[in-house]
């Protein structure tokens, strides 16, 4: 028997509306289990997609898709959303090279209306489709639809004070299951959870259910039917925040309950100016593990359904356990040690200092713009922060890393994680352009290590560094060590790892391992290749460098990063500078076109930048040598 009758028929959002009851609550079953099933195979954000499974059908059921826009925010809930629009044959592609986004891609499906990968943009975007169709002259439904914790982010309060303003007809579901990844932080957060435990919440719900079977009131849309409707769900004072902002407020109501979610849509959509409906969800609905422990199940490796044991993710140590252990080591001998994080104490692996310096810990929710200015604060009065960011998300907070930290210059440690390509969460996550966009900034210094016992180094070296602002970016993941030991970390100082004079090869951070490979490859052809770990961005070690220059005459410049004011760039600029026109050099970075997700050898190899293409450029450019000898 077919396991999965009606996700296979399904042709898209339009079959919902032929749908009764029991038919859309076998769906949601079937939705959920194929979840289940395909994600413990191939593995990707799993906890957040399976608490959304009746708020979606039950959205797809009400309004009619493309014509009325739902945006959603970050992407980690869309998987329901490409299973119901068409992509559930392809779900177990997931993530995979030349398979599907497991994020939001208008180049995917003319039903992913708005881009997301980040967090709280959903209701910036949707206000944007909103007031085009009010420019327009059309009468189409406008839904954003945010999370608890993208609610934290400062860019969805910007965007709900202007709703708000604006009086625009538009629907903001509030999805609220009490998460990020990890638990919410902040006022705002313990706001909503006031809502959800406010005892009369039950009876509320009971009488609002009522409520919605009486005819006449829920499809009026004269003005007293609105105030109404506002506040039927609501006890005295419940969404008083929301409606001092110039929301009609609907809520809490159960986020699993489809048959009731159905009707509230219904009665929403015919009401004007902005509606909230706060929606109560379970992070992990429906698969027993991932409820109990919601931040470990927020996205997963392939595992088992019968006993939840997970694949391991990798072997060895990390970057990140490199990091916050060599954190810990001086932390405990300096108490002026503090770390900060924007809602992601497992993905940086702050977690760890904050069991063991719950004081000096600092979660601020998804705000990166505030982490860093709070971080400069610190740093003003005498302490030592460690903003932990992920490059993708640095990129938020670029104004205050200048106008805040290093105009000031302030001794700021910017931990800079998942720098380079990540893999399969594709380019809205891949960190690549990082040293482009902090290497013009006065005051500010760079480092990245090329394997994880370097890291430990560099990390001690930038918390007893205090002359100003300091940035570490390194990789996801693990890496095998490329030296025994570590040579000591100096201002401005490289690494040579091999001696040659036939070409150079300068580099930094993990893919100094693809230059060493290509460089034995090289050295079996005859040639005699130098390679220098730059170690540095931000001072570049002018003397090793240039004197390589002159020596070879040749340099091939490797990054992993976008060449378009990259590491390589630097190097260039050092070049012309000193006058050493006649150096010739091949740069192997990122090309000026976003990058798509797949593993990170696939993806190298895809760009040019692995070591195969190292060795290919340094035989051009050797080629040209011989041949000019030879004339």
């Amino acid at each position: 028997m077919d396991q999965f009758p009606i996700l296979d028929q399904l042709t898209g959002p339009a079959d919902l509306k032929s749908m009764d009851s029991a038919q859309l609550k076998a769906l949601c079953n079937e939705v959920r289990q194929g979840l289940i099933q395909t994600i413990s195979r191939v593995g990707g954000h799993f906890a957040p997609n399976l608490g959304v499974v009746e708020l979606t059908v039950a959205l797809y059921k009400v309004f009619e898709l493309p014509k009325d826009k739902v945006i959603w925010d970050v992407g980690h809930q869309c998987y329901p959303h490409k299973m119901l629009t068409g992509r559930w044959k392809q779900l177990h592609t997931i993530k995979q090279y030349q398979g599907i986004s497991g994020f939001l891609r208008r180049d995917e499906s003319e039903f992913d209306l708005f881009g997301a990968g980040h967090a709280s943009t959903s209701l910036s975007a949707a206000l944007g489709f909103a007031k085009a169709r009010d420019l327009r002259g059309s009468n189409e439904s406008v839904i954003g639809i945010i999370g608890d914790g993208s609610l934290t982010g400062g860019m969805a309060l910007e965007a709900l004070l202007n709703i708000g303003d604006q009086k625009t007809k538009m629907l903001v579901v509030l999805n609220d299951n009490e998460m990020s990844i990890a638990e919410n932080v902040g006022a705002l957060a313990t706001y909503l959870a006031k809502l959800r435990l406010m005892p009369t919440y039950q009876k509320v719900e009971s009488t609002v259910k009522k409520t919605l079977n009486k005819d006449g009131l829920l499809y009026r849309t004269a003005a007293g039917a609105k105030h109404a409707a506002t506040h039927f769900t609501s006890p005295a004072n419940t969404g008083l925040f929301f409606e001092e902002l110039g929301f009609q407020y609907i809520g809490p109501i159960d986020g699993h309950d489809t048959d009731f979610l159905i009707q509230v849509f219904e009665h929403a959509k015919h009401l004007d100016g902005p509606v909230l409906l706060h929606v109560l969800t379970t992070k992990g609905k429906g698969y027993e593990p991932a409820e109990k422990d919601q931040r470990t199940w927020h996205a997963t490796t392939g595992f088992s359904i019968e006993d939840g044991k997970m694949e391991k993710k990798s072997s060895g140590v990390t970057y990140t356990q490199a990091f916050v252990e060599s954190l810990n080591e001086v932390a405990v001998n300096n108490d002026k040690v503090v770390a900060i994080t924007a809602a992601m104490p497992d993905g940086t692996g702050l977690a760890k200092f904050a069991d063991k310096f719950p004081k000096r810990y600092f979660d601020v929710g998804i705000a990166e713009q505030h982490a860093v200015t709070f971080a400069a604060g610190l740093a003003a009065e005498g302490f030592t922060p460690v903003c932990a960011i992920y490059s993708t998300f640095l990129q938020r907070a670029y104004d205050q890393i200048v106008h805040d930290v290093c105009i000031q210059n302030l001794p700021v440690v910017f931990a800079i994680d998942r720098a380079g390509l990540v893999g399969d969460d594709g380019a809205t996550h891949h960190g690549t352009m990082d040293i482009a966009y902090l290497r013009s900034i006065p005051n500010l210094v760079i480092l990245s290590p090329k394997d994880p016992q370097e890291l430990r180094e560099m990390t001690k070296f930038a918390l007893s560094y205090g002359k100003g602002p300091i940035a570490l970016r390194y990789p996801r993941g693990g890496g095998e060590n490329l030296t025994d030991t570590v040579a000591p970390i100096q201002l401005g100082q490289s690494e040579t790892l091999r001696r040659g004079d036939d070409i150079g090869i300068v580099t930094l951070g993990p893919i100094v391992s693809e230059a060493l490979i290509a460089a034995n490859t090289l050295e079996t052809q005859g040639h005699s290749v130098e390679v220098l770990s730059a170690r540095w961005v931000k001072p570049l070690d002018e003397v090793a460098i240039l004197a390589l220059a002159r020596r070879t005459k040749k340099l091939i410049t490797v990054e992993d990063g976008i060449l378009a004011g990259g590491f390589g760039s630097a190097i260039v600029e050092l070049l012309a500078d000193r006058g050493l026109t006649e150096v010739q050099v091949t740069r192997i970075g990122l090309p000026d076109h976003f990058v798509e997700h797949g593993t990170i050898p696939k993806l190298r190899e895809l760009v040019g930048m692995d070591a195969a293409a190292i060795v290919k450029a340094a035989e051009v450019l050797l080629h040209e040598n011989r041949t000019l000898a030879s004339r």
